[in-house]
């Protein structure tokens, strides 16, 4: 852990003050746990075990403390899903492909996958998923007869309806979202963001009634937009992204709101980061740090993302914390370790 802390005596007082400081990462240690000729843009950890899902119907577990791997094929008929969200509850592990049919599949008797969910038509593209609680979870994806898709299920992942266009903020056109990391859906508490190529879809009440947050990203090109969002509590956000197009472009890609995404300020404008895939607050950090990551490497904030540092210009896809200091990120053809210091 990286907390140091430092004691103030004060004068004429026998009491002491402690002060937690945090040190800011200056470098990052990378080692591959997996390997293979995959691309995975899904992972989640829970205690001490990643899952992960990808294209070729592949999906598994790694036991972080021991390295044991664990997978396996899903198949659907001649359909060989590509898989690039994931989440869990406390008793299933779930995922979602894209492109028609869209399968979501939840972990069934014997811990072998079932169907739960299908969808078939044209314009069915699903990129995230999250989960509430136990009970309450849910997926979106692409714009379809006009609006955002968006998928509930209240009894713990069984049965998923999916949201009238009457229910949602009335659509824009070409409106989509990136399936670049699975982090286009953040959720606090009862509330949820949904990331979109344009705008920030937010319900406070677990998605019955729905309201439109605008961010300052550059969102005039199909490949332009929000790429992932990431809030440290319910008021202290993120959103990042860029043009995949230009990776090395760096304006309007990132911003930060400190009132739950009432409002948005651009940050780091015109400077690092570029185009960032996936962006995760550091635990413990008090919402001052971020990792973003991207094809165009790992870049690191100690200051709510006002200035960032290049620690790395490894590529990846998604990243998740394992605690304040080790975090472990998907690639094409791997999963790697993290170790900021």
């Amino acid at each position: 852990m990286r907390k140091l802390y430092l004691i103030l005596f004060l004068l004429s007082v026998f009491s002491c003050v402690e002060k937690e400081l945090v040190t800011p990462f200056t470098k990052v240690e990378i080692n591959n746990i997996y390997e293979d000729s995959i691309n995975i843009r899904a992972i989640d950890i829970e205690d001490n075990t990643l899952r992960f899902a990808a294209n070729k119907g592949r999906f598994g577990a790694i036991d972080l403390r021991t390295g044991k791997i664990t997978e396996a094929i899903e198949k659907y008929h001649t359909v060989i899903p590509e898989f690039r969200a994931i989440a869990h509850n406390s008793t299933d592990f779930f995922m979602i492909s894209i492109n028609s049919p869209a399968l979501l599949y939840k972990t069934g008797k014997n811990r072998s996958m079932e169907l739960v969910y299908k969808e078939e038509g044209n314009g069915v593209f699903y990129d995230a998923m999250n989960f509430w609680n136990d009970k309450e979870g849910i997926a979106m994806g692409d714009s379809v007869n006009g609006c955002i898709s968006i998928i509930i299920t209240r009894d713990g992942g069984q049965n998923w309806s999916k949201l009238g266009c009457e229910q949602l903020p009335g659509g824009i056109k070409d409106e989509g979202a990136f399936a670049a990391s699975n982090t286009n859906i953040e959720i606090v508490g009862d509330k949820v963001w949904i990331a979109t190529t344009k705008r920030i879809l937010f319900s406070n009440d677990k998605g019955l009634t729905w309201q439109v947050q605008q961010t300052p990203l550059l969102t005039k090109l199909a490949s332009q937009g929000i790429y992932s969002v990431d809030f440290y509590d319910e008021n202290l956000g993120v959103v990042i992204g860029g043009d995949y197009m230009k990776p090395d472009a760096n304006k309007a890609n990132a911003a930060i709101t400190k009132n739950g995404g009432k409002t948005w300020k651009l940050v780091a404008d015109g400077k690092n980061p570029s185009y960032k895939s996936c962006v995760k607050f550091v635990p413990e950090s008090n919402g001052k740090e971020l990792v973003a990551i991207g094809l165009t490497g790992i870049s690191y904030s100690s200051d709510t993302g006002e200035t960032w540092t290049n620690l790395s210009n490894e590529s990846f896809y998604s990243i998740r914390f394992l605690n304040d200091s080790i975090a472990y990120a998907s690639g094409k053809n791997r999963i790697s370790k993290l170790s900021f210091k």
